[in-house]
């Protein structure tokens, strides 16, 4: 059995999708829906149950209020001497508040670090498999670089809370030892199918899309820095089914453990997007370039670009689909249809 928490949301609802192309569907999704539409990213996926946060805790034994409460001193102690794995083969640990505009610092720290450090704790103590979601978005204004060297993790600077909650738990488990038995997956700009529930936090791509289809245009955010154009700030775009088949790679191998890049490993502007968007429609591009958001100026990243040579070397070897591939994908599969990923179908870009 394989617990995917946030198994509702984007990445996590597609690690479900791209297990049951395996033919896996002994799964249990661990999320809260809300009054979100993230529920429609369940309709044609397989799974064995759907439990809440709260419900997944109680598995393990405890309450909700006794999460930040372990003896964290006894992690190391406890590895695989807990008296069952509950039949759970792996924890893919997506669930998180992935909004970085979220000020509520409290909020973050219980969501991205304290469930993370209780789920990690137990896994290890059950000898299950932990796999979990860190974030470019920890490696700030990229002025150290974007390389997954666990050494560094220290030296980071979060531009943003949300970075900074992803941070700390990185940064906890270095300092426990645990970089030696878990992953943790550090995502680039991800797009795709089954991120529409996601409103202002999703990408670019579907925003665009949108966009086009409205008015015909565009919108991008100018530059504020003489060495970029506006609209030629760069990103590492990683397409959905790149992004869970490198999830895959690391369930498939338990022995690689540590921190890793998730991304396409190329920085590609927005214009570049832009007109990929524009290409997939059959249209000319037009694009307009509008005033950023005060409270984005000073911690907006203009350049990032993953270095990936750290998981090609730890033996993963699908090639990165180009962001024209991707987009057009999306777009002409998924977004012109309205269709999500389904169990069924496997799109034009395999993950195989």
């Amino acid at each position: 059995m394989i617990v995917v928490t946030g198994g509702a949301g984007f990445i996590g609802s597609a690690i479900v999708w791209a297990l049951n192309l395996r033919g896996l569907d002994d799964i249990i999704i661990a999320d809260d829906l809300g009054t979100s539409d993230k529920w429609k990213n369940l309709r044609g996926l397989q799974f064995k149950e759907i439990i809440t946060k709260d419900a997944l805790v109680a598995m393990f034994g405890y309450d909700n209020d006794e999460t930040l409460e372990m003896d964290e001193d006894e992690v190391l102690d406890d590895i695989g001497h807990a008296e069952s794995n509950l039949g759970i083969e792996a924890i893919i640990h997506m669930g998180a508040c992935s909004d970085t505009t979220e000020r509520d610092a409290g909020y973050l720290l219980d969501n991205n670090y304290g469930y993370s450090k209780f789920l990690a704790i137990n896994a290890v103590r059950r000898g299950i498999r932990f796999i979990y979601a860190s974030s470019a978005a920890t490696y700030g204004d990229g002025s150290l670089g974007y390389d997954d060297n666990e050494d560094e993790l220290e030296k980071l600077r979060p531009l943003n809370m949300y970075g900074y909650s992803k941070q700390l738990f990185d940064v906890w488990a270095k300092r426990e030892g645990l970089f030696d038995i878990i992953a943790g997956l550090k995502f680039s700009n991800v797009f795709g199918p089954n991120e529409y529930h996601k409103a202002g936090m999703r990408s670019m791509v579907v925003q665009a899309f949108e966009q086009i289809q409205e008015r015909g245009t565009i919108r991008l955010f100018k530059s504020y820095l003489d060495d970029y154009a506006d609209g030629e700030q760069m990103r590492d775009f990683v397409y959905i089914k790149d992004a869970v088949a490198m999830v895959l790679f690391f369930l498939d191998n338990p022995e690689v453990c540590g921190i890793y890049n998730v991304g396409a490993g190329k920085a590609r502007t927005w214009n570049d997007l832009a007109n990929a968007a524009f290409d997939a429609l059959g249209k000319k591009p037009r694009i307009e370039y509008i005033d950023m958001p005060d409270q984005l100026i000073n911690q907006y990243q203009y350049f990032t670009e993953l270095k990936m040579d750290k998981i090609i070397n730890a033996g993963y070897a699908r090639p990165s689909t180009s962001l024209e591939d991707g987009i057009a994908d999306y777009v002409k599969n998924y977004l012109v249809g309205g269709d999500y990923l389904d169990a069924l179908d496997p799109g034009a870009i395999s993950i195989s």
